[in-house]
């Protein structure tokens, strides 16, 4: 059976506003469509659905922010589109074309950035270019240009034990990042960060954002970084069978937290959840 274009006639375009946002550049491609995604896992032999008919669009260039309690699937949601993990019914197309597994187009940044111990910040960057087919020399002079994009460059020769957590992630950005995906997709990459430490590497995603001219789906809990960083929020139903939510975050970037329709965005995600 045909599966139906998602609908979108009710919610405004962003494509225009990721072009503004990207300096001018229309991206050449990462739209994501998922069309009617179920997913169940099994324990003790009875099925235990994690997704239930979830459909939603992202617009190549835009950022889309994935909230909502645990055990809502946010991060079944973002692996099914990495093609990390295959659904039971519905479909994942990026361009147009149907996820079938892992591609070039798109590259994961998790909670942990999983460094090899053994290599340098500028080696770990280069590692995956050489696995594509690159130099030594060309993965290396790559790998430079995203130490310095993520403000390493004083660090490129140290090893991981030499960083901090927050130094640690920005190499697996860059890392990602290198591989020129379409695509970066993030679980939480910042929730095993203290507080100060989250909020400056908030504000250099933004950045980094705007200079890749990448669309960016991130997962997370923290409803604050939803807000700062996305275009809209995708918020996953508690109870299976109930209908997806979004909220459009139509502000001017950079964003400043005491800003007032930034507090009223964070305001109205806090009351989606019962919180305030």
């Amino acid at each position: 059976m045909a599966l139906a274009e998602p609908e979108t006639a009710d919610r405004p375009s962003t494509q225009s506003h990721a072009t503004e946002r990207h300096g001018g550049k229309t991206p050449a491609g990462g739209a994501v469509t998922i069309r009617d995604l179920s997913k169940s896992y099994t324990i003790n032999g009875r099925p235990f659905p994690v997704l239930d008919r979830v459909s939603h669009h992202v617009e190549a260039g835009e950022v889309l922010s994935i909230v909502g309690a645990s055990g809502s699937g946010k991060t079944t949601l973002l692996r099914v589109i990495a093609g990390l993990e295959t659904a039971d019914q519905g479909a994942v197309l990026i361009d147009g074309t149907r996820v079938a597994g892992v591609g070039t187009d798109r590259a994961v940044v998790f909670q942990e950035p999983r460094l090899l111990p053994w290599l340098t910040v500028l080696d770990n960057i280069a590692f995956p270019l050489e696995n594509r087919g690159a130099t030594k020399a060309e993965a290396r002079q790559r790998a430079r240009h995203y130490v310095d994009l993520v403000g390493l460059a004083d660090f490129a020769d140290a090893l991981p034990a030499q960083l901090s957590g927050g130094m640690a992630q920005r190499v697996g950005i860059a890392r990602a990042l290198a591989v020129k995906p379409e695509i970066l997709l993030l679980d939480e990459p910042f929730g095993a960060l203290d507080a100060m430490t989250k909020i400056t590497l908030q504000e250099e995603l933004s950045r980094i954002w705007r200079e890749e001219n990448v669309t960016m789906i991130l997962v997370t809990h923290d409803l604050e970084e939803a807000v700062f960083l996305a275009d809209r929020v995708l918020i996953l139903p508690r109870e299976k069978g109930e209908s997806t939510r979004e909220i459009v975050v139509d502000l001017p970037r950079p964003r400043s937290r005491s800003e007032p329709r930034f507090v009223k965005l964070r305001e109205q995600l806090l009351n989606a959840f019962g919180l305030h």
